[in-house]
């Protein structure tokens, strides 16, 4: 896993990436964390999670996605289902979703420039250290990049 400093969606607008992957809980909401940026910047995003079942618990581990057009630029955001809720205690993130959903991410977008932020360990409060060789065996030989917002000093 390479990781890149900046902002997850203005390298995509720039076009460094062909797919970007956001983590998202199964109630089509997109109203936290980086998922709200991602619904504001790309509405096609939002629009593919709510053309799911709200509440579906067999969305976890699959994903909706968008084909996005800007100009030039033609991008794939991929909505990963990766926890069923947004509210409870303790650790949101379902671990054996985030290994399914990114195994056929894997497969269905071989070849291509794949771009994520923490998934799962934010606000679904999972483990990074735990999260990083599960994506890191998934998309074993794909170009792939953790995109983190650069450290402020102080």
């Amino acid at each position: 896993m390479k990781t890149i400093e900046g902002d997850l969606i203005q390298l995509a607008l720039e076009g460094r990436f062909d797919v970007i992957v956001h983590g998202c809980n199964c109630q089509c909401a997109m109203g936290a964390g980086i998922a709200k940026p991602i619904r504001a910047a790309f509405p096609e995003a939002y629009e593919a999670d709510l053309a799911t079942t709200k509440g579906d618990r067999s969305k976890l581990g699959t994903f909706s996605s968008a084909t996005v057009t800007r100009g030039d630029l033609k991008l794939t955001v991929v909505n990963a289902y990766t926890q069923f809720h947004w509210r409870g205690a303790g650790v949101l993130l379902d671990y054996e979703a985030l290994e399914r959903v990114f195994r056929d991410i894997a497969s269905r977008f071989t070849g291509l420039r794949i771009a994520y932020p923490k998934i799962g360990a934010g606000l679904a409060r999972g483990d990074w250290p735990r999260i990083t060789p599960v994506i890191d065996e998934a998309l074993e030989g794909e170009d792939h990049a953790l995109v983190v917002l650069p450290r402020t000093p102080g």
